[in-house]
């Protein structure tokens, strides 16, 4: 590591806070804009099928630059690729504010979606480099996870109150000048490192090339996993949020607040996830994220939500929930053990590209069920039998036993 590379003492904490602001601001995006698709699609006359555009765009955004993350890295710096990527989502959030149709409105979706892409992860990759190794790394690690975990809870909340107090288009602006602040601090406080050279096709001179990534069976079903617990969750989210604010007639703020029962569990959560792993171990754990939101579908399935929210909706949001408390750490952790060190780089770009994709597919298909039925139970069972096949996948790794992956030592 190069003494550029290192954070000082004196911005250490300062650093770790502009990493962490901007991993909110990349975790609010998706709960923000959820909050807002009715109000939207009301305002500008648009099909539920079309306003979900808003959310799998920035999915599809965020898939489609995450493997270009390394190689832009390695080509021009991080820190260069980082602040050119907060400044990108900067003005794209000023553009989707100020955007007067669909088509613009979406574009700058998936270009948020791409500058997302390349800070969320390199934000991760300058605390490796700014930190030291141990347990002063780990404690920015933490941080940096528990801030992600808490944007999208806050999302929720910030949303309904801009929607009552401001109206939608202040949704996609206020992300806006708070970038433009973390930039300006960024500027001062990420690091500069040694620009890398790109790697190799072989990975590591005198080594024969490594077997491509997505031929890793443990990789696949845990990028399957990780999908359909996503994909499913956001489609179960968006048919709330509509039938709250459309058929139920709630206000966007207490449509907002009914939702917390799905994302409040993690971000409370994330500080104890490595424990509960070390404990538990990823198969087990896997496998019971896997069957909670299963459960919670065929009930909804059984008894679709409605206005009786203590007895239907709430069970369905905690079962959800649970699923991301029990499997979320253990899903990432069973990816970037499954491969070796050396092939991390790319591995788990292809890993997270998966997680984004179930977004990408499940929201049009839950949009357009609601679109051409009257009733939710066709899309509440696509949901079911989506959660089903990550369970599937899910249930190999109970073979692998109860300890979680072990710790690979990384180099500095």
């Amino acid at each position: 590591m190069t003494t550029t590379e290192r954070a000082s003492a004196g911005h250490a904490w300062p650093l770790l806070l502009v990493l962490s602001g901007n991993m909110v601001l990349d975790a609010t995006e998706v709960s923000l804009v959820l909050v807002a698709l009715p109000v939207i699609g009301n305002d500008l006359g648009l099909s539920p099928l079309t306003v979900q555009w808003l959310m799998s765009g920035f999915a599809l955004g965020f898939a489609a630059l995450l493997t270009s993350g390394p190689r832009l890295a390695a080509r021009f710096g991080r820190r260069r690729v980082y602040l050119a990527a907060m400044l990108g989502f900067a003005l794209a959030s000023l553009a989707g504010g100020l955007a007067d149709g669909p088509a613009l409105l979406i574009a700058t979706r998936v270009v948020k979606g791409a500058c997302a892409a390349l800070t969320a992860p390199m934000g991760l990759a300058i605390i490796g480099t700014a930190y030291p190794e141990g347990p002063e790394r780990r404690r920015a690690v933490s941080v940096y996870s528990a801030f992600g975990a808490a944007g999208f809870t806050a999302g929720l909340l910030v949303s309904g109150a801009l929607l009552e107090a401001a109206g939608w288009r202040w949704v996609f602006l206020l992300p806006a000048p708070v970038a433009l602040v973390l930039l300006l601090w960024g500027l001062r406080l990420v690091p500069h490192e040694v620009t890398a050279r790109p790697p190799s096709a072989a990975g590591r001179a005198g080594l024969p090339a490594p077997e491509p990534p997505g031929r890793d069976r443990v990789l696949l079903r845990t990028g399957l996993g990780a999908a359909t617990l996503n994909g499913t969750y956001h489609g179960l989210l968006f048919l709330l949020t509509f039938q709250m604010q459309g058929q139920l007639g709630l206000s966007p703020w207490t449509g907002a607040l009914a939702l917390l029962p799905a994302c409040v569990p993690l971000a409370v959560s994330v500080p104890f996830a490595g424990s509960l792993v070390r404990r538990h171990g990823t198969g087990r754990l896997i496998a019971l994220g896997a069957a909670a939101p299963l459960l919670g579908y065929l009930l909804a399935v059984w008894r679709p939500p409605s206005d009786a929210y203590l007895t239907r909706t709430l069970p369905v949001l905690l079962l959800v929930g649970a699923g991301f408390v029990l499997s979320f750490a253990a899903l990432n952790m069973r990816a970037a053990g499954s491969v070796p060190p050396s092939r991390r780089a790319t591995a788990i770009p292809l890993y997270q590209m998966a997680v984004q994709l179930g977004a990408v597919l499940l929201l049009p298909l839950t949009a357009w069920l609601l679109t051409a039925f009257d009733d939710p139970r066709p899309a509440l069972a696509v949901l079911a039998v989506v959660a089903a096949a990550g369970l599937a996948a899910a249930l190999p790794g109970l073979r692998d036993g109860r300890p979680g992956p072990p710790a690979r030592k990384e180099p500095a």
